[in-house]
């Protein structure tokens, strides 16, 4: 065989050039076979179980279906579920206002929250682990029933709560019954749990050069100003993140919303969270097909929510090697 340089190859043709692209191509999918393999549960339930429930769920978004008939005989409405949905129904609007009212609160107190203890826990001393896994465990249980339930106990008429301010001679409320104290009550759950974002808090704190707090007192700049200029600017991905997940699981609240008002949003409507105006148009009034539609509303929302914030972060958020690239 001629080489470029017009000699003659002595070696002749290699088995790749004899047997082609195509055998390259086909060897390529016979390496890649063993990943698909490994990959194909994980596939199979994101088809079963996410991918075709979502197309469902926007096909019956578009009619009218109560869930006990055959899905084949879903009456076609087309846009009407939407324009009952932003027209005629007052209850969506207040959810959302809750929903919002919540979100807007509860996160940020929650965070700010988790940065305190974060701050106060990035120290080297006698049994600081213990203390972090004490301030972790409420998050371990989540958005949990039973988590729910003792909350509800707690801030009863007669409950823990009551009880503790009655040693300072206060008259406690029916805080859980009360319309204008019942959805506190749930923000004051939400920022409790605060410990997940603690901890990807003590993370980030660990990753802030000393040498910054160091150059930052020799210039005369007390404990206010490092936090300031040092330590929130180093940690501005990790708020950022907390920021985002946050908002979104604020957002998504249900579990103790519904614990708290026996699934009905009560007292007057005053804990009735988006997520759960949709549980009960769903699977109590039958109206499924007004449900879908809600649910693909709150995914837009939630969407052009997490666009904003990315869109926002980069005014905020520094990267301590976005020089270097």
């Amino acid at each position: 065989m001629r080489t470029a340089q017009g000699r003659i190859d002595p070696a002749g043709p290699g088995p790749a050039d004899q047997q082609g692209p195509g055998h390259r191509r086909g060897k390529r999918h016979s390496e890649n076979l063993p990943g698909y393999l490994f990959l194909s549960p994980w596939l199979i339930g994101l088809l079963a179980i996410t991918a075709v429930p979502m197309l469902l769920s926007l096909y019956l978004s578009f009619t009218d279906y109560d869930v006990l008939t055959p899905l084949s005989e879903a009456n076609w409405v087309g846009w009407d579920n939407y324009r009952q949905m932003f027209t005629e129904d007052p209850t969506y609007w207040h959810a959302v206002q809750v929903t919002l009212t919540f979100a807007l609160v509860a996160v940020p107190l929650k965070l700010a929250a988790a940065l305190g203890v974060a701050l106060l826990l990035n120290r080297a001393m006698r049994g600081i682990g213990v203390f972090r896994g004490l301030f972790y465990l409420p998050s371990l249980l989540g958005g949990s029933v039973a988590l729910a339930i003792v909350w509800v106990s707690m801030f009863n008429r007669d409950g823990a709560f009551n009880s503790f301010l009655g040693l300072f001679g206060i008259e406690g409320a029916p805080w859980v019954n009360d319309p204008r104290w019942a959805l506190e009550t749930l923000m004051l759950l939400a920022i409790w749990q605060f410990g997940a974002p603690m901890v990807i808090f003590l993370a980030g704190l660990k990753q802030v050069p000393t040498e910054l707090y160091e150059a930052a007192s020799v210039d005369g700049a007390g404990r206010w100003r490092q936090f300031r200029n040092v330590t929130l600017p180093m940690l501005s991905p990790v708020i950022f993140f907390n920021l985002v997940l946050e908002t979104i699981n604020g957002f998504q609240g249900f579990t103790s919303a519904f614990v708290l008002s026996n699934g009905t949003g009560g007292p007057v409507d005053s804990t009735l969270m988006y997520t759960l105006n949709l549980y009960i148009k769903g699977f109590v009034e039958l109206d499924m097909g007004y449900a879908s539609a809600m649910a693909w509303v709150f995914l837009l929302a939630i969407g052009l929510i997490t666009v904003v914030l990315f869109r926002t972060g980069r005014f905020w958020v520094h990267y301590s090697d976005a020089e270097e690239h």
